[in-house]
Order: C-alpha cells, then sequence, then structure tokens
C-alpha cells in the first residue's frame, strides 16, 4: 500500500534513478519514510516499480514537468549533466541539488560512516559488512551497488547508527564522505574519463583516507603497494589484510568445491613457529578466491568495529551473494548460465579462473560486452591476456557508456577479440547480443557452461534463453 502523503515527511526528486547506486539511495530513503519521485531515460526496472507501490512517482525520460511542485530537493546521478532540464528547472526554483555523493554525505552526518572503496571488490564487501552487521544486531543502513541475491534490494535504512556505503572513486564521488571506518581493497587504473593516470588516481585515494577519523579505522590490502603507499596518508590507525603473513589478517587452508568455499582466519602477530593464531573458520556460500579476500576484508573491518567472531562467522556462512557476480542464474537445453559483472582485466581473470576451478574440463563459454571504449584501448594489454581460462570467446561491441562514439564499439571489440585469437584462444567478434544466442545454440554441447560477462545489458542474453523455454 503507498504511504499516506504527509506535509511533514522530507522529500526528494531523483534524476537518474534507475542507475545502481540512484536505486539504492531511493530504497534507504524510502525506508526513512521520505516521500520520492524520480526520472530516468530507462524505463522503470522491477525495483523501482516496487518503489512506486509504496509512493515513488516515476517519469521516463527528463522534462521540467517531472519535478513535483512541492518538492524540496533535488539529487543526480553523476551521469547528468547541469543542462539535464528537470537540473534548470530546480535551479529556477531555487531549490538544493545534491549529486548522490554529497546525498550520502549528508545521510552519514548522523551517522557512523563505514565506508567500501576499491577498484575490484566493493559491492561484494560492503554487502557482506552491511549482512554481518545485521546478523549481529546493528540494524545499519546499507548502500550497495548492486541487488543482494537474497533480496532484490540494494540499499536499505536500518534503525541503526551505523551506515555502510560502497564507495566508488568515478569522479571523486568518494570525497563526499566522511568515514570513521572505512576499507581500501585494492587500487589499480581504472575510470579513464576521470583519471588520465595512476598517479591521478592513486592522489584521490589518499584524498579519501584523509577523510578517516583519527580515531577510527582503515583496512587496506597489505598485498597491494598502491593500497599501501595510499594508507599513509591516513591519520587513522591502519590495518592490513592479505594474503601475505606480514599482513594482520590473513588466511589458510582455502577449499573450493561446488558448494561454495571453505578457508581458515588468521590474525595477530608472526609467533616463532611463523604463523598467526588461528582466529576461525569459514564456510562461504561463494565461489572465487577473490571473494575469500573479500570476505577476509569484511570479517578484518568488522572485528575492528568490535564486532563478536560467532557473529561475523554466522554472518559470513549466511551471505547470499550479490547478483551478478558469478551468479548461477539457471540452466537452459543443458547449458549452465552464470552471470558476471566483470569489466576490468582483473575481475575477467578471476571470474574465469573460478569457473575453471569448479567446473573443471566443462567447456566454458564467455560472451563479453567490453565497457567503454577508453578502459578497453586503455588495459587493451591485459584484456588480451585475461581469457585463458575460457574455451570460446564471443566479443560484441563495446558498452560505451557516458561516451560519445561513432564506430568505436565495433572496432575496439574487433581488435580485442583479434588480439585474444592471436594467442592460441578461440576468439570471434559478434555483431549483437542475439548473434550471441544463436551462435551459442548452434555450437554449444550438453554441459557447456555459459558466462555472461559485462556491465552494461549483456545480462539480456540468459534472461531471453530462460524466457524461450518457459
Amino acid at each position: 500500500m503507498p504511504r499516506e502523503v504527509r506535509a511533514d515527511r522530507p522529500s526528494a526528486h531523483l534524476v537518474g534513478v534507475c542507475g545502481a547506486g540512484m536505486k539504492a539511495l531511493a530504497e534507504l530513503l524510502d525506508g526513512l519514510e521520505w516521500q520520492l519521485s524520480g526520472s530516468d531515460l530507462l524505463p522503470a526496472s522491477a525495483a523501482i516499480t516496487a518503489l512506486t507501490l509504496h509512493g515513488l512517482t516515476f517519469s521516463q525520460g527528463h522534462s521540467a514537468a517531472n519535478l513535483p511542485s512541492d518538492v524540496q530537493c533535488l539529487v543526480y546521478s553523476p551521469a547528468i549533466r547541469p543542462d539535464n532540464p528537470e537540473r534548470i528547472e530546480a535551479s529556477r526554483r531555487g531549490l538544493p541539488q545534491w549529486s548522490y555523493g554529497e546525498m550520502i554525505g549528508r545521510l552519514m552526518r548522523d551517522r557512523t560512516g563505514i565506508c567500501i572503496a576499491g577498484t575490484h571488490g566493493k559491492s561484494t564487501t560492503t554487502a557482506l559488512v552491511g549482512w554481518i552487521l545485521s546478523v549481529a544486531g546493528r540494524d545499519p543502513a546499507v548502500l550497495v551497488g548492486a541487488e543482494l541475491c537474497d533480496s532484490g534490494n540494494s540499499g536499505r535504512a536500518g534503525k541503526g547508527d551505523l551506515l555502510v556505503v560502497e564507495s566508488c572513486e568515478f569522479n571523486r564521488s568518494f570525497l563526499d564522505f566522511h568515514p570513521r571506518f572505512a576499507a581500501v581493497l585494492n587500487v589499480e587504473p581504472d575510470h579513464f574519463d576521470c583519471y588520465a593516470d595512476l598517479p591521478s588516481l592513486v592522489t584521490a585515494f589518499q584524498e579519501f583516507v584523509q577523510l578517516v577519523s583519527a580515531d577510527g579505522v582503515l583496512l587496506v590490502n597489505g598485498d597491494s603497494q598502491a593500497a599501501r603507499d595510499v594508507a599513509k596518508a591516513s591519520a587513522a590507525r591502519v590495518v592490513t589484510f592479505g594474503r601475505s603473513i606480514e599482513s594482520d589478517w590473513t588466511v589458510g587452508k582455502i577449499h573450493e568445491d561446488v558448494s561454495g568455499i571453505s578457508f581458515d582466519i588468521h590474525c595477530g602477530p608472526t609467533n616463532p613457529a611463523g604463523s598467526k593464531n588461528l582466529w576461525g573458520q569459514v564456510q562461504l556460500r561463494l565461489h572465487g578466491e577473490h571473494n575469500v579476500e573479500n570476505a577476509l576484508a569484511a570479517a578484518a573491518l568488522c572485528a575492528e568495529m568490535g564486532i563478536s567472531p560467532q557473529s561475523i562467522i554466522a554472518g559470513l556462512g549466511s551471505f547470499g551473494g550479490v547478483k551478478r557476480r558469478f551468479e548461477v542464474v539457471g540452466e537452459a537445453d543443458t547449458l549452465l548460465l552464470i552471470d558476471d559483472y566483470a569489466h576490468h582485466p582483473t575481475a575477467v581473470r578471476a571470474t574465469l579462473q573460478t569457473a575453471r576451478r569448479v567446473y573443471g574440463d566443462r567447456r566454458i563459454w564467455c560472451a563479453f560486452q567490453p565497457h567503454q571504449v577508453s578502459r578497453t584501448l586503455a588495459l587493451m594489454d591485459d584484456f588480451a591476456a585475461s581469457f585463458d581460462d575460457c574455451d570460446e570467446l564471443l566479443v560484441v561491441p563495446v558498452f560505451a557508456a557516458r561516451e560519445r562514439v561513432t564506430d568505436e564499439p565495433q572496432r575496439v571489440s574487433r581488435e580485442l577479440a583479434d588480439r585474444v585469437a592471436a594467442r592460441g584462444r578461440k576468439a570471434r567478434y559478434v555483431e549483437s547480443l542475439d548473434q550471441i544466442i544463436t551462435t551459442v545454440d548452434d555450437a554449444a554441447r550438453p554441459g557447456d557452461v555459459l558466462i555472461a560477462m559485462g556491465a552494461g545489458d549483456i545480462d539480456r542474453i540468459h534472461h531471453e534463453r530462460i524466457r524461450r523455454i518457459c
């Protein structure tokens, strides 16, 4: 049932509300009983449609007429420019306008901020931290840039004093936050539309860690030289996690099978025997050694916040995962379908290595949609070397988010397929998502695995295959 419209409820208009972060913010504000309206060029997703049942007014397309007459403020996604007609109308009315990051910063003023930053693993680690804190009874507010598999939500209001936020470096939006606890999972070149080179990216991360309260904790990946260098700029207490025995928190006895992955967590000083004390044993429902690192980071950060080992281990064991992160979405015509968000060479390699460990000698197809021409060109060599663990690679045109392009999406994807093929791998360029479906229909064998990979709309191929057989 829609909530009753009351004059004492705060109100906001969200421009670009279908974006992952903005959708999470809408869910959080809805939980706080804000009166909401929103717009997007995209049609309403299932999550946005669910919010309309609570009273959100959604408009597809951008127009000054979308702003309610009595709205109190406008919040816009990083993709929305100042010349957007709704922002122009808000300016005409003299309404406050805040970016997505600025709005989160305002919400964080009244709560203890917990920020998860890094090139990879932010969504899963943020969701894990939020889940653990919920299991521990802390009822945090949480903002994740992806939907949880169990609930379909990515934002929640919570009634506790904690706000857990996935903190992205894109457009330097994480500099609007003021955390007491923070994690830097890794620092690698990315977002080439914002950062010309690695030093400029490192500078942004240095500015971020300087925002962590001096009486707080900064957790950093001890295996990442760039992350360790960034940490030197922080006044907070620095704690490290990683595979190296030199890290404060580390792992051992990793075992993976089709049910998930288990491992030991060790912490504290290294003893004379060259090992650390056993802190606990963890069983994850997730796959991939990269998720061991994500879970280790979540466990270490929550432990440094005073959460008990029992609550942390229970939270890790019951966590159901995040959508589009090695998500098994079903089976169609004896073909196992996996959906994954990987769009950076490090993540692509980790996902395919996981698939190879889990599924052994089963034939693995990867349908890859590169994300942004600038990223694909800048990391072309790394991308070409990241597909060694798949048997068949199909590359579609680049999803050119936030870019103005002509024929670059086709040309760059052709180059990537050719570069992978030159390494002796089976790789080819295909013109469209529909062509992927027909190609796999013609050539796949029973028992094959098809991974749809990328940050654009590549996941449509799985939905289409499942729809056709239902």
